[in-house]
C-alpha cells in the first residue's frame, strides 16, 4: 500500500508519501506571510495554499520516488481546520483521484496527530491519548482502530492557543508557542504562581483564566520587569500549563487502567511538558509515545500513515466528500 498524504488544514501546505510501514517523503511549505499579523489570516492561507499545492505535492513524489502511477490511495485532510484551506487541498485531492483513477480517503485532522505516533512506534491498544495543539485539547481514550471516547476537552481555550495569545502578550515572535519553550529553558518555573485552572477537578481543561492572569500581571509589573525577567515568566507560564495537561493525564490513565498513552499535537514538541509525561510514565510503568517533533506540528505523514490504517479497515471515500470547519466526533 503506497498513499500520498495531503494537509492544508491551516497554514501548512503539505505533502507526503506512506509506503508499506515507511514514511518515504515529508515536505511542509510553512506561510510566513502570518507573522506580521501575529495569527493566521484565513483568506491569506486559502491563496497560499492555491501557489504551492501542486509543487509541494510534486516535491514529495520526487523525494520519495514514487510516480502518481504507483500510488494507491489519496488521503487528504478533511477538518477541523479553515474552511478556504480545507477546500484547496480537498479539490486538489479529488482532482487527481479523477485523472488517476485512484480512491480517496477523508482524514480527520485531529486524529491523524494521534495515529502520527505509529510512524515510528508500534502499534498498540488500547492507548490515551493527550492531544494538545493550537485548536484542540483533549483526553481521548482508544480501545481500538478507529474507537475513540472523548474523556475531556478544554471548556475554552486550547493550550496551543493559550501559549501563542499569551507570546502576544509578551511581545514575542508568532508562533508563540515554540518561542515560550526555548526562552523557558533558561528560566525558573516557580518564579511566578501562576492558576492551575481545574487541575483538581474531573478530566475537561480550562486555560483562559491562565491568559488573564498574565495579562493583569504584566501590566502590573510594568514592560521593564516583563523584559528583564522574560525567561522566568516563560517558564512559570509553561510550568502552569504543562502542570495541568500532566494531572490530567494521569488522572486519565487512573481513571481507565490503560498502559499506553501518548502525547499528539503541536505542543507534544513542548520539553517541559515531555519531561514531565516522561517522568510520570517511568514512576508508573506505562509505555509512551510521542512523535518526532516533524510528526508533531501539522504535516501530511500524519495524513497518509492515518490513511494507509483507514485503507487497511477498507475505509475508503468518494468524490462527495465535503469538508468540516469544525470537530466531529469520531
Amino acid at each position: 500500500m503506497t498513499v500520498l498524504g495531503i494537509e492544508s488544514s491551516c497554514d501548512e501546505t503539505a505533502a507526503a508519501v506512506w509506503s508499506d510501514g515507511s514514511i518515504l517523503s515529508n515536505i511542509i511549505a510553512s506561510q510566513a506571510i502570518h507573522e506580521q499579523f501575529g495569527g493566521v489570516v484565513p483568506e491569506l492561507a486559502s491563496r497560499a495554499h492555491h501557489k504551492t499545492i501542486w509543487k509541494t505535492v510534486n516535491q514529495a513524489l520526487e523525494e520519495a520516488q514514487v510516480s502518481l502511477d504507483e500510488i494507491d490511495a489519496i488521503a487528504v485532510a478533511q477538518g477541523p481546520g479553515l474552511m478556504g484551506s480545507l477546500l484547496v487541498g480537498l479539490s486538489f485531492a479529488k482532482g487527481l483521484s479523477i485523472s488517476q483513477e485512484k480512491p480517496i480517503i477523508g482524514v480527520n485532522h485531529i486524529d491523524a496527530h494521534m495515529y502520527a505516533n505509529f510512524i515510528e512506534h508500534e502499534e498498540v491498544y488500547p492507548f490515551l491519548a493527550l492531544i494538545v495543539s493550537g485548536g484542540h485539547t483533549r483526553l481521548v481514550h482508544v480501545d481500538k482502530l478507529f474507537s475513540h471516547n472523548v474523556l475531556g476537552k478544554t471548556r475554552d481555550d486550547a493550550a496551543g492557543e493559550a501559549f501563542d495569545k499569551i507570546g502576544k502578550l509578551l511581545n514575542l515572535d508568532y508562533p508563540a508557542g515554540p518561542v515560550i519553550d526555548k526562552l523557558s529553558k533558561k528560566g525558573d518555573p516557580g518564579f511566578h504562581d501562576f492558576p492551575r485552572s481545574m487541575i483538581n477537578k474531573g478530566l475537561d481543561f480550562s486555560f483562559s483564566g491562565l491568559k488573564t492572569s498574565v495579562l493583569y500581571y504584566t501590566q502590573e509589573k510594568g514592560d521593564a520587569f516583563v523584559q528583564e525577567h522574560l525567561n522566568d515568566i516563560c517558564a512559570s507560564v509553561s510550568g502552569a500549563i504543562t502542570d495541568v495537561l500532566q494531572v490530567k493525564l494521569k488522572r486519565g490513565v487512573k481513571k481507565t487502567g490503560v498502559k499506553n498513552i501518548m502525547l499528539a499535537g503541536g505542543v507534544s514538541a513542548n520539553s517541559m511538558l515531555r519531561d514531565k509525561v516522561g517522568m510520570m510514565a517511568q514512576k508508573m510503568g506505562l509505555n509512551l509515545m510521542i512523535p518526532s517533533s516533524q510528526y508533531c506540528t501539522d504535516n501530511a505523514a500524519m495524513i497518509a500513515v492515518t490513511g494507509a490504517l483507514k485503507a487497511r479497515e477498507g475505509h475508503y471515500d468518494d468524490l462527495h466528500i465535503k469538508p468540516f470547519a469544525r470537530l466531529q466526533e469520531s
